[in-house]
């Protein structure tokens, strides 16, 4: 029993599995901010647009059967609206991130001298590219 509550205790440990408990916790609540954005903020906009329609309401009933196809149009729209946020908060993260590593190599170019030697070749060479 105390072999496997070590084990478990260096499972839990591990970098990854806490980087990942933090990950889903943090996905967690951004989900919460999306799913906001788009009930709160772009749903009644496109409301708006369309003239006020909603897709929530629409059912057909057969029997004592109810198909709340409205709800399924509603969750497909939501999703699209979702996809779209996180596509846009990707890009405009991808971007920032490519403008710090170009910081970054730019830096490490800076910091990387050529020796006398590596310089004087160099000149050597430009010299004889020159005079062919």
């Amino acid at each position: 029993m105390k072999k496997i509550l070590k084990e478990f205790k260096e499972f839990i440990s591990r970098g990854n599995v806490i980087d990942l408990a933090v990950g889903v916790i943090i996905g967690g609540a951004f989900g919460k901010i999306v799913t906001s954005l788009v009930n709160d903020v772009l749903m009644p906009l496109i409301g708006i647009i369309l003239g006020g329609l909603d897709f929530t309401n629409l059912s057909l009933t057969i029997k004592d059967a109810s198909i709340n196809y409205g709800m399924f149009i509603q969750n497909i729209i939501d999703f699209l609206i979702v996809s779209a946020c996180i596509f846009v908060m990707i890009k405009f993260i991808n971007k920032f991130s490519k403008k710090e590593e170009a910081k970054k190599e730019e830096t490490k170019k800076e910091e990387i001298k050529k020796s006398d030697e590596v310089v004087l070749l160099e000149e050597i060479r430009d010299l004889l590219k020159k005079s062919k």
